[in-house]
């Protein structure tokens, strides 16, 4: 890797009429909805049209996908039947996402195929997937590597490769599956990384296979950062259950993420909340993957309006309406949290988080407000009921 390109010389695309898109992808993105590029767009696009490497941190819920999605439809061959582009994700949920993100996107390029393949599906279905000859291919490193070794799929054609969310990606141990990945695709294919944070394997990836990549640094603008107003709870562990009950019975909110650390925890409160008559469901690594899929497609339909999960769901579920997030127990990692209540708040919309924090989650409070740079609005209950600091009640009307 040679010295890296500063941002600034490059000059950023305003809208997307100006990025040279075809006609095609234009009009799938007006059908989503989107009238102007997002910062990240606007710095990303017009740099992987034109071949760059790119290295970018950028906070989550900021339009990734497209970023690096449009100009990904926008290479490819239809008329090569080989993997000409490939989108790694940590996690099955984020893969899925992004494969179905880049079929909307996709939706009017006849004889666009793009293929997703994970772990826990069946990978003779897989099989069956990849001999269609798609050009785009979603994978999780170690489900990809798999399938390489048994020689249902080659590389040697790959014109781009995104490691996307590399930073967890490569924090959960997937370094050597990602090198031997990125080793069988050709030396100068474009390497595309985008991360929320760096690290040193972020940083060892760039160094070793990346060519005068361009640094992106999105800073969390006003026009970009999810409006997701955040609040404090303080509250004892054999209280926590009924806080929550306060926050849910209030009826102020209708579509809410629970988040809990533990699988034994998310069904443990799934089943208490389920036998006093509420509609949740519970999310987490044990579940099959097929049921797995049900549940986060029925939550996205509206089908139940609380989904209770631990992080394994936090990069995954991708849904404009979430309208709160509760930290039922605060997450171990600083950058979790930030995950988490980036579920509210998207698509320009208003959001809240609840942390439910006891004396002893202070301290662990504490870390993530150092990490956020930022405080939240505490509240406390008096007289049973939820209040700020100068005594006025949260809700009017509980």
């Amino acid at each position: 890797m040679q010295t890296n390109q500063p941002q600034e010389q490059y000059p950023e695309a305003q809208r997307f009429e100006d990025m040279d898109l075809s006609r095609e992808v234009l009009r799938a993105v007006r059908d989503m909805g989107f009238t102007e590029p997002s910062t990240v767009q606007k710095k990303t696009i017009p740099l992987m049209m034109r071949g760059d490497d790119i290295n970018a941190i950028a906070p989550t819920g900021t339009g990734k996908t497209c970023a690096f999605g449009i100009p990904m439809l926008e290479y490819i061959q239809l008329d090569d039947k080989r993997v000409q582009e490939v989108v790694l994700a940590p996690t099955r949920e984020l893969a899925v996402q992004i494969a179905e993100e880049l079929r909307h996107l996709a939706k009017y390029i006849k004889g666009c195929r793009i293929a997703v393949i994970y772990g826990g599906q069946s990978i003779n279905r897989q099989h069956e997937e990849l001999r269609r000859n798609p050009q785009i291919l979603v994978a999780t490193p170690g489900r990809l590597l798999d399938h390489m070794q048994r020689g249902n799929v080659r590389l040697d054609a790959v014109h781009t490769m995104v490691l996307d969310e590399a930073d967890e990606m490569l924090d959960m141990g997937f370094v050597k599956d990602v090198t031997r990945i990125i080793e069988a695709t050709p030396d100068d294919r474009q390497l595309v990384l985008f991360s929320a944070t760096t690290n040193q394997e972020v940083l060892t990836i760039a160094w070793k296979y990346q060519h005068d990549p361009v640094e992106i640094t999105v800073e969390a603008t006003k026009q970009d950062r999810p409006q997701i107003t955040q609040y404090v709870i303080a509250t004892e562990r054999e209280r926590k259950m009924d806080d929550l009950l306060y926050l849910l019975e209030a009826d102020v909110y209708q579509r809410i993420m629970i988040f809990c650390n533990t699988k034994f925890m998310t069904d443990r409160l799934a089943s208490s909340l389920q036998k006093q008559g509420w509609d949740v469901q519970a999310l987490h690594g044990d579940i099959p993957q097929s049921k797995r899929n049900v549940i986060m497609r029925d939550f996205k339909q509206g089908r139940f309006p609380i989904l209770i999960a631990t992080d394994v769901a936090a990069r995954g579920i991708d849904v404009d309406d979430v309208e709160a997030v509760i930290n039922f127990d605060l997450p171990n990692e600083d950058e979790y949290y930030l995950h988490r209540i980036g579920r509210t708040g998207r698509a320009h919309k208003h959001g809240v988080s609840f942390s439910l924090v006891t004396f002893q989650e202070s301290v662990r409070m504490e870390a993530i407000l150092k990490y956020m740079i930022a405080q939240p609005v505490a509240l406390h209950f008096e007289d049973g009921v939820l209040r700020y600091e100068d005594g006025e009640p949260f809700f009017e009307n509980v």
